[in-house]
């Protein structure tokens, strides 16, 4: 079975700490997708699961086997890496079979297992060409090949993405995503980009620091994020975050946010004066009644929405708008919130609170 355990795991690097205690569960079969800021600590706990990096202290388990001093040549996994890491004077079949013939493998087993892994990923007609004569989006089908034909508990994918075009990543996202519902093996897989997060993952795993922030299904994390900095990662275009105080008007508690009063939601019960960080998507973001009043600075069409940035006492929020819109830069506009979409955080900690 490919579970992956962490428990407390730690790393050191002399007397730098950049992972802190971590645990994570991860099922047989489910893809995991580790995200954060550049420098969070993602991809030093994939190369721990590797093997790649030693551990300080704490435990990986992959199925019931404690994991730490093994190399990874004996975790039964396989890895997908930035750069394809292919041998460029050996044929794609050759480096698809590579690993499996340092074992010793039969070589009609071999053949076997690469034609079965080209058939999946439609590198049959390039069996026999080398690297240099394929594209990006082929080479990076071939590095996942030879992760197939080793047939692993885990897959593990480091940005495997990163060096594509926008439009190829966007093919190779869903390839990869339907190789993992036809083979069904537990993938853990690294990236920066929450949007190949949000469209690939089972389970997200946010990152900050070496800490994890918060564990959950995509729309979970979307709709429920545990603190500010979860809601501000997830979503593209990022939550709108404006600073007020919760004030009553009228037997009415609602946010003063620089003269402006915005709802709260039904849900909310937070005392009179608390400080807040008033959390609002842009799409739940409408134009025109009582609201967060400013100058429109930019309108960006993309085709299927228009994105609006509204200057409110110098800060920048965003609007989106699936229907067409005739704003200009320096129209006077006001966004009014959707109270049931507000997210509601302490200032001080940016822990939710409602």
């Amino acid at each position: 079975m490919g579970e992956v355990t962490i428990r407390e795991l730690k790393k050191f690097y002399g007397g730098v700490q950049v992972i802190h205690g971590l645990d994570l569960d991860i099922a047989d079969g489910e893809f995991v997708v580790l995200v954060g800021p550049s420098g969070c600590g993602k991809s030093t706990l994939l190369r721990m699961i590797a093997g790649l990096e030693e551990v300080s202290s704490g435990d990986i388990r992959i199925g019931e086997r404690r994991v730490n001093n093994l190399p990874p040549s004996e975790r039964d996994i396989a890895m997908v890496f930035q750069n394809y890491a292919l041998y460029p004077h050996k044929t794609v079949a050759a480096n698809m079979g590579f690993a499996l013939k340092m074992r010793g493998m039969d070589k009609a087993e071999i053949n076997s297992r690469v034609v079965r892994a080209a058939e999946i990923l439609g590198l049959t007609p390039y069996l026999e060409r080398y690297p240099r004569a394929l594209s990006g989006g082929q080479r990076q089908r071939v590095a996942m090949g030879r992760a197939i034909v080793r047939d692993p508990q885990v897959f593990l994918f480091d940005e495997p993405l990163s060096n594509l075009d926008a439009k190829l990543r966007v093919q190779m996202r869903t390839e990869i995503r339907e190789l993992h519902l036809r083979l069904k093996t537990t993938t853990v897989y690294v990236t920066h980009d929450q949007i190949e997060a949000m469209t690939m993952a089972d389970k997200i795993v946010v990152m900050q620091g070496g800490r994890i922030e918060q564990v959950g299904a995509p729309l979970e994390l979307y709709d429920r994020p545990v603190n500010t900095f979860v809601a501000s990662f997830i979503g593209s275009p990022s939550m709108n975050m404006v600073a007020g105080k919760v004030v009553e008007q009228g037997g009415v508690r609602m946010v003063e946010a620089g003269g402006a009063m915005l709802p709260l939601p039904n849900r909310a019960s937070v005392e009179v004066g608390r400080e807040v960080t008033y959390g609002i998507r842009p799409e739940a973001l409408t134009a025109g009644g009582l609201g967060l009043s400013g100058t429109v600075a930019v309108v960006e069409p993309t085709g299927s929405e228009t994105h609006v940035v509204l200057r409110v006492n110098g800060q920048d929020i965003v609007g989106m708008f699936r229907d067409r819109v005739a704003f200009r830069p320096g129209d006077a506009l006001t966004f009014a919130p959707d109270p049931e979409m507000v997210h509601l955080f302490d200032r001080t900690t940016g822990v939710r609170l409602a």
